[in-house]
């Protein structure tokens, strides 16, 4: 919904959210539902009432829990029986400086000072183990906002006494947590108070008649921000831009005018501008944002004005170059398919209001930014947190890399009439074991992010992956992909639970089997997630990674394997996965929810006849 993207009329939302709110539910479809609690150090139901919004129009339908009125840390030491029941998938805490019991005050020693710090820090990180080991859900902090005054005056962010100082230093133990935990996660309101602007953000008024941590004003910049937090988290990050060339990384058409009198680079201040976007754009290339062009030019004249000498983006740095005179809105649904994701993967970005007007009536779900004059181009982009970052894997790093390889795949395709010939000639090499510590953040990752080829549509946090591999019921596989073009990195995901057979029953109903039992009871396994990238769809992993699942079910004296599959917009492709496994449909019912069945033979052949797994040779 356009009225929810960034830049945003602030006051109409906080008016119109119960209108805004009936029209999203009523015209989206395959909302993914969350339970998320709101513990406050302060009045949060405005804050709720807009970030719902915010959630339903990122396509994530929530259910909150609120706690009451500064009860935040209660509600957690104190097992508060309605949190409990609630079984939140994440837990928001709002605190602000509101909340910090005791500041130092100019006749404290340094020793009283350090005391007072730890004793502040302690309040919060007692409560965020504790919501670890009960709830074993992600973690959102906010850090702490600058005062609105300052006793020492510019003294007050050096001296031992100073209040900023104070803050500054609470909030770098708060990162430092952040740092070694992988499923907490820091909602920036220090930066957020900066930006709108401290005096305004912290009017006084708006804390002692209601108790609002900020303005009311700035509530659904603090909400737009935390939603971009929270998606990001369950796998609802964009992953490509689209961007368009001439007036969008140059000033300049570079057919009329030449690449000699395009604007970029130190010369002019215009030139400066575009300069620092290019610069922006390739810093997102550097955290795993895959770069494409789609513009509407000569292709020999669009290199050349990639070519630039003073610019920094090359040829090179993009996956696909669309430069031709085709509609863009063909384009842009052509680069979606060549990169195998869908087009609500991408942000089309482009100068031309008209360009981007058909981009949105034409083809759904591509964020298409209004994004203003050049000089506004980082600021719009930034604050719209398509890219928010909850991890950053070395798969992240190199995910452009990955794309281009594919690419060359494809071309190299092009040449063998035998497909399982071409197959071979790539030279893969695959690694599929058990859940591993150097992979659980990728595991998480990629179950979040992975759609078209996700079978039951699960999603896990970091911490639900470290109990399954923690848990002698679950038989657990991830797989790695290489070949002579490059690393595809974690590729594939397995988890699949020891059970009864009399478990269908919980499984068709899109339930999981909950309890301790043990392991030697049951010899079924149900694939409760069976999940891949794209990027390596016909490739052949997915028979290696059956003949890893099977060969640990023998070793466990497991003899049967169910699968699941349920439907969703997105992984329609998948329908009749387990069949070509081998499988059989046991039922189906009117939704298309089915069941599928593999009795493990005595004699297994293996399936899988081109990837050498774990250094076998083939």
């Amino acid at each position: 919904m356009q009225e929810l993207e960034y830049p945003f009329d602030s006051e109409y939302i906080l008016k119109k959210s119960k209108k805004i709110k009936r029209q999203l539910l009523e015209e989206g479809t395959g909302f993914l539902p969350k339970k998320i609690a709101v513990l406050g150090g302060s009045t949060t139901h405005d804050i709720i009432r807009v970030l719902e919004v915010f959630l339903l129009n990122q396509g994530i339908q929530p259910e909150f829990y609120e706690s009451e009125y500064a009860q935040y840390w209660q509600d957690v030491m104190f097992d508060n029986p309605e949190l409990s029941a609630f079984a939140p998938d994440l837990v928001f805490i709002h605190t602000s400086n509101r909340n910090i019991t005791a500041f130092p005050g100019a006749a404290d020693s340094e020793a009283q000072i350090e005391d007072m710090l730890t004793e502040q820090y302690e309040h919060f990180r007692v409560m965020w183990d504790k919501i670890t080991e009960t709830y074993h859900c992600p973690v959102i902090q906010n850090n702490f906002e600058y005062p609105f005054y300052r006793i020492l005056g510019n003294r007050d962010a050096v001296d031992i006494h100073g209040r900023i100082r104070f803050v500054n230093r609470l909030n770098e133990l708060f990162y430092g947590y952040a740092r070694e935990h992988q499923n907490f996660y820091i909602n920036d309101m220090n930066y957020m108070a900066s930006a709108y602007g401290l005096d305004r953000w912290s009017d006084p008024l708006y804390w002692h008649m209601y108790k609002y941590a900020m303005c009311m004003q700035a509530i659904p910049e603090f909400a737009y921000n935390l939603a971009n937090i929270i998606k990001a988290i369950f796998g609802k990050n964009k992953k490509a831009l689209v961007l368009d060339l001439d007036n969008t990384l140059w000033g300049g058409i570079v057919g009329d005018d030449g690449v000699e009198n395009l604007e970029i680079g130190q010369e002019t201040p215009m030139g400066q501008v575009y300069s620092e976007f290019q610069d922006y754009v390739k810093a997102q290339k550097d955290i795993g944002v895959m770069l494409n062009v789609n513009s509407k030019n000569e292709y020999d004249n669009a290199i050349a004005g990639l070519n630039h000498p003073d610019g920094s983006l090359h040829p090179d740095d993009f996956i696909i170059i669309k430069a031709n005179w085709e509609p863009k809105s063909k384009n842009i649904v052509d680069i979606a398919g060549e990169l195998n994701i869908m087009p609500d993967s991408l942000v089309f970005v482009d100068d031309n209001p008209a360009e981007r007007e058909i981009i949105k009536s034409q083809v759904k779900g591509v964020s298409v930014p209004e994004i203003g004059t050049p000089e506004q181009y980082i600021r719009v982009l930034d604050h719209s947190g398509f890219f928010e970052v909850v991890s950053l894997s070395e798969d992240d790093r190199k995910r452009n890399e990955m794309y281009k390889a594919n690419i060359q795949r494809k071309i190299q395709q092009q040449n063998f009439g035998d497909y399982r010939e071409y197959l071979l000639s790539l030279d893969m090499k695959g690694t599929i074991r058990a859940f591993e510590p150097l992979y659980m953040a990728r595991i998480a990752q990629l179950s979040n992010k992975s759609n078209q080829f996700n079978l039951t549509t699960r999603r896990y946090s970091q911490s639900d992956i470290e109990q399954f591999a923690a848990d002698a019921a679950y038989i657990t596989r991830y797989g790695k992909l290489e070949d002579k073009f490059g690393d595809n990195g974690v590729v594939s995901v397995v988890i699949g639970r020891r059970g009864r057979a009399e478990d269908v029953a919980v499984y068709q109903q899109k339930g999981a089997v909950t309890g301790e039992i043990m392991p030697e009871q049951f010899d079924v396994l149900h694939l409760e997630l069976w999940l891949m990238s794209c990027r390596v769809l016909k490739r052949d992993m997915e028979y290696a990674m059956m003949d890893s699942i099977v060969e640990a079910c023998r070793e466990s004296g497991i003899t049967t394997i169910m699968g699941y599959y349920y439907p969703t917009a997105k992984n329609a492709m998948v329908k009749d996965f387990y069949g070509l496994q081998g499988f059989t449909k046991i039922a189906e019912d009117e939704e298309g929810n089915s069941v599928w069945q593999y009795v493990i033979p005595e004699q297994y052949e293996r399936k899988n006849t081109v990837i050498a797994v774990n250094g076998k040779k083939l």
